[in-house]
């Protein structure tokens, strides 16, 4: 059972090594990229953005290098050695880390939503990495379109085993005068299911207020499905014509059995249909993803929608409710129809999403968008990506930008948290983080970097910035809640739940966050359900 990574596993994609024949280079071709790799040592010291990020691909003069190629003798032995018991695997020659950017926080949605039920969530639903993403971070903003860069870390109680923050962050939501028009179309599912209450009652209030919140140049079409799609009204400039709307979901009432797939395929074509040029056109669909009649596997629904995706660049917003919620069904579709996911359960919550959010949640500052992380071995021992296991990119196509990414909006930022073992006495350069991204208009490529040096390294990690502490409390809290699943060892540094609780409440009455405060609340909740936590997972 392989938990840490090394390079040896770190850039493949999961399920296999599809372009494993180009990790056995020859030491000599890899040789070249160590002069260059040596130059970022000398680059600046820290954390923080790179001075020359945001370049096109096409200029690669400062752009960071792949980490050398591990050396052999006393490094190489190093290896061996430190990972005998958690991951007895060679470490590869690139030591790099990359994943497609990720923007959902379902999983994190909906298992508060169980603990609150009195339930324990299932660990297959558990994403940390849609924990960690579920909390406002503080990290400078770009003034365009695509990324700053923030690489930031502390130590943790276990021995040489450190938390890295590699934080990305898009310029900020723009006010609703000021975006492009949208052009959305609603996918409601009405099925029996859908009668639940938090269900369909939730989705109409919820568009009803959104409705009167966009403006008179955006376009709104109405699709609902159960047994059978059927698009109630196309799409509709909505200007005088919100009281047609209105009237639409007004007249939605729960069915019969769930046809998603049908759905699916029928919002693509309205959405095509209706397109609009200069506007950002996307698929917003609401359900509970408890597909059970017609298509129900997400890698069919998504081919017969292709072209809608590749050829017409429509998006997908997947907003899951209800107390029993298809996740996986859900996660599939957004995290493969260049979208992302979010989970609501109450009326606040699906305000927020549908009115406060709503610029962030339709406009694109990014596509395609793919981070890599170059751990230096001169100093890194040992590496884990937390989450993002659904979300791997060969390391090799980084830069192939044929390769889905995310799609990510204005007002969003993206955190991706490692777990690193240093070598014994490591000091110098630790890891250079690259975010690449096609501009959502002329799809030109752009890239930025950030670096971080052990000297930067925090020396506990409840003693650094209070929201690198919100995300570490996030990460133990997924931990926890996925220690009943054998494919994941416990992360360094975890406390007991209690503890952990009592930690989150603490930083919730620091910063006042009422999303703190719900943290704590369902960590607490976890504590009394008696979720397997540090103690018992060791």
């Amino acid at each position: 059972m392989n938990h840490i990574q090394t390079a040896a596993d770190a850039g493949r994609p999961r399920g296999g090594a599809r372009k494993a024949g180009l990790r056995r280079l020859s030491a000599s071709l890899l040789a070249l990229t160590a002069a260059g790799a040596v130059l970022l040592t000398g680059c600046g010291a820290g954390g923080g953005n790179s001075s020359d990020g945001g370049k096109k691909s096409g200029d690669r003069s400062n752009l960071p290098l792949p980490a050398p190629v591990q050396p052999s003798g006393g490094a190489a032995e190093r290896d061996q050695e430190g990972e005998q018991s958690d991951a007895p695997v060679a470490p590869s020659p690139d030591y790099l880390s990359t994943f497609a950017l990720d923007v959902d926080t379902a999983s994190y949605g909906y298992a508060r939503r169980a603990l609150a039920g009195g339930r324990v969530p299932d660990p297959s639903t558990i994403r940390p990495e849609e924990f960690v993403n579920s909390f406002r971070q503080d990290y400078e903003r770009p003034d365009g379109n695509g990324f700053s860069v923030t690489v930031d870390g502390a130590r943790t109680d276990d021995e040489r085993w450190s938390l890295v923050r590699v934080g990305l962050a898009t310029r900020a939501a723009e006010s609703e005068r000021e975006r492009p028009p949208a052009a959305l179309t609603f996918v409601i599912d009405i099925s029996g299911s859908m009668s639940e209450p938090g269900r369909l009652d939730l989705a109409r209030e919820s568009l009803d207020v959104m409705t009167d919140r966009l403006r008179d140049d955006d376009s709104v079409a109405l699709v609902t499905f159960s047994d059978e799609a059927e698009t109630v009204l196309p799409m509709t400039r909505l200007g005088d014509h919100r009281g047609r709307v209105h009237k639409a979901i007004d007249r939605l009432e729960p069915t019969d059995s769930t046809n998603l797939g049908a759905g699916v395929r029928t919002g693509y074509a309205t959405a095509v249909e209706g397109l609009r040029k200069g506007a950002t056109n996307r698929v917003v669909l609401i359900s509970d993803a408890l597909a059970n009649t017609g298509d129900t596997d997400a890698d069919s629904i998504l081919e017969r929608i292709s072209s809608a995706r590749r050829e017409h660049g429509v998006t997908l917003f997947g907003v899951g409710v209800g107390s029993e919620y298809g996740d996986a069904l859900m996660e599939r579709l957004a995290d493969k129809g260049d979208g992302h996911t979010t989970y609501v359960s109450s009326r606040d919550e699906a305000f927020t999403v549908f009115c406060d959010q709503l610029p962030q949640n339709i406009d694109l500052t990014a596509r395609d968008a793919k981070a890599q992380v170059a751990f230096d071995p001169e100093t890194v021992e040992q590496f884990r990506l937390i989450g993002y296991d659904n979300r791997k990119v060969a390391d090799e196509d980084f830069r192939d930008d044929r390769v889905d990414g995310g799609e990510v909006g204005p007002g969003h930022t993206v955190t991706a948290l490692y777990a690193v073992r240093t070598r014994p006495g490591a000091s110098g350069h630790l890891a250079t983080a690259t975010v690449r991204w096609l501009d959502p208009g002329s799809r030109a490529p752009h890239e930025e970097s950030g670096r971080l040096e052990t000297g930067s390294l925090r020396d506990g990690v409840w003693t650094a910035s209070r929201t690198f502490q919100v995300t570490a409390a996030a990460a133990y809290f997924a931990d926890a809640l996925r220690s009943g699943d054998a494919r994941w060892s416990s992360l360094p540094g975890g406390l007991p739940l209690g503890e952990l609780a009592s930690r989150a409440r603490d930083l919730a009455n620091d910063t006042e966050d009422k999303d703190v405060a719900a943290l704590a609340t369902a960590i607490g909740q976890a504590d009394e359900l008696d979720v397997c936590d540090a103690d018992c997972a060791r």
